[in-house]
């Protein structure tokens, strides 16, 4: 491989020829060879093209930067958000914990790509846009990361995440609507309960998805909130009047999407108590998508050995010994997605609670998880409610049988006989394997007609609203 040789305040290293990268991008790169594989995630580096872009903009506007040079830096960060220049972004999560390796390594492609649009080859004259003099203007690594932190995960939440979700509670809905007229066995600890329907046992699915999406979306109102403008610790150093407003603006602009300024941008820097929040609203979504991944495949179970109340799609064969084995892969693939999400939040919540002074040092491990759990949480919704739920049927003859092998329809005879004498009919059902109502007729407790007109599962659902 040919190298060029690069000087920064340090010295001089090489760097590879036709990389647009510089001297601290390298530095980082040599010494952070930490999990290669782990790389900052490329929606970090397009939130930094907005905020390089919005920043040149709202810096020449406010004349600290020349005409010129903001029309260049707009035309490199337009590059990288059309995803021209993704190879130039090497760096690992695993950085300092400001995210400073990063803003340079975007400052340092910028100006050097704007070098060699203005003819000239790298390495070789003098840069007309500086990276940290021109394109770093009104910055600092401390504003800039916390930033691309919340840019990315907004959108990426409003364009992933919560479509996902969405469209899988949808169906739900659907589905509940669907089944409000099947009456099935309910299950507590296990264990056979008073009926439901299944339209109802959906429903609850479908409201849980319907809270998380709320708190999801409350979440947000905060991570709209932009640190640009706080520089280093918060004051504002080298910035000029305003501009925190109108760079968040200029941002808002460009993306299409609700950002402002941050009312504090203390808190902004030295803590990111928005991102624990939004990761804790995922994680409280990922548990929901838990309990129904692992209902919805339980309720399956089977086909001849188990519940099986419902039918889900055969989407591929299941054993590579049982032949015609089927397996509910979609359950399981969301369920593993719920446990990545959990232990994303651990992360973020370790991160988010080591900020010291002005700062938090934690910044690329908690964009990392956050990303990374909005991502794999709008995803497995999208797959389970395309390859799973929308296909899902009533098992209309198994439902039917246990409903009426259900010793705990014998709820409905307490207000008539007592419980303790209800109680006595469930044992002695159990006890001999008889039904119901042989056993309470054995037993003297009611007539024939009596528990004609008191045992109606239809009767014990409650309100079909």
């Amino acid at each position: 491989m040919e190298y060029r040789i690069v000087k920064d305040t340090m010295g001089e290293i090489k760097v590879p020829a036709n990389a647009y990268w510089g001297a601290q991008t390298e530095r980082s790169r040599t010494n952070f060879n930490i999990g290669p594989h782990a790389s900052m995630p490329l929606e970090i580096i397009h939130a930094f093209a907005y905020i390089k872009k919005a920043a040149a903009l709202a810096n020449n506007q406010l004349g600290v930067l020349e005409t010129e040079k903001k029309d260049l830096i707009s035309t490199v960060c337009n590059e990288i958000l059309a995803g021209k220049l993704d190879n130039q972004f090497p760096l690992v999560i695993w950085q300092t914990g400001s995210g400073t390796h990063t803003n340079m390594n975007v400052n340092e492609v910028i100006s050097n790509r704007i070098h060699v649009l203005q003819g000239n080859k790298l390495g070789e004259g003098q840069l007309f846009v500086h990276p940290n003099d021109d394109v770093n203007k009104s910055q600092s690594s401390n504003d800039t990361f916390p930033t691309a932190m919340h840019i990315s995960a907004y959108k990426m939440v409003v364009e992933t995440t919560v479509p996902g979700i969405e469209a899988l509670r949808d169906t739900l809905k659907i589905k509940s609507n669907d089944f409000k007229a099947i009456v099935k066995t309910g299950r507590t600890h296990f264990m056979d309960a008073t009926p439901l329907t299944l339209g109802q046992e959906f429903s609850g699915y479908a409201q849980q998805l319907t809270n998380s999406i709320r708190a999801i979306k409350n979440a947000l109102e905060v991570v709209r909130e932009l640190a640009l403008g706080g520089t280093a610790v918060g004051t504002g150093l080298n910035t000029p009047k305003g501009y925190d407003v109108l760079v968040a603006q200029k941002i808002a602009e460009i993306t299409g999407l609700p950002f402002i300024t941050a009312p504090n941008k203390f808190e902004s820097l030295a803590a990111h108590d928005a991102m624990v929040e939004l990761s804790g609203a995922m994680k409280r979504c990922a548990v929901s998508l838990m309990k129904i991944g692992n209902d919805i495949r339980m309720l399956n179970s089977g086909p001849r050995c188990g519940i099986g109340e419902i039918i889900i799609p055969t989407n591929e064969p299941g054993s590579s010994i049982m032949p015609g084995k089927v397996n509910p892969t979609q359950s399981e693939a969301l369920t593993m997605v719920c446990a990545q999400i959990i232990g994303n939040d651990v992360a973020v919540s370790i991160g988010g609670s080591n900020g010291q002074f002005e700062l938090n040092a934690f910044k690329p491990v908690i964009i990392a998880n956050v990303l990374q759990s909005a991502r794999l949480l709008g995803d497995a919704c999208a797959s389970f409610n395309a390859n799973c739920v929308i296909g899902i049927e009533p098992n209309l003859p198994i439902i039917k049988e246990h409903l009426e092998n259900s010793l705990m329809l014998v709820t409905a005879l307490n207000t008539h006989i007592g419980y303790e004498n209800a109680a006595k009919i469930v044992k002695k059902a159990y006890a001999e394997n008889i039904t119901l109502r042989k056993a309470a007729l054995e037993l003297n407790l009611v007539t024939n007609e009596e528990f004609d007109k008191w045992v109606k599962p239809e009767d014990m659902i409650g309100s079909m609203d």
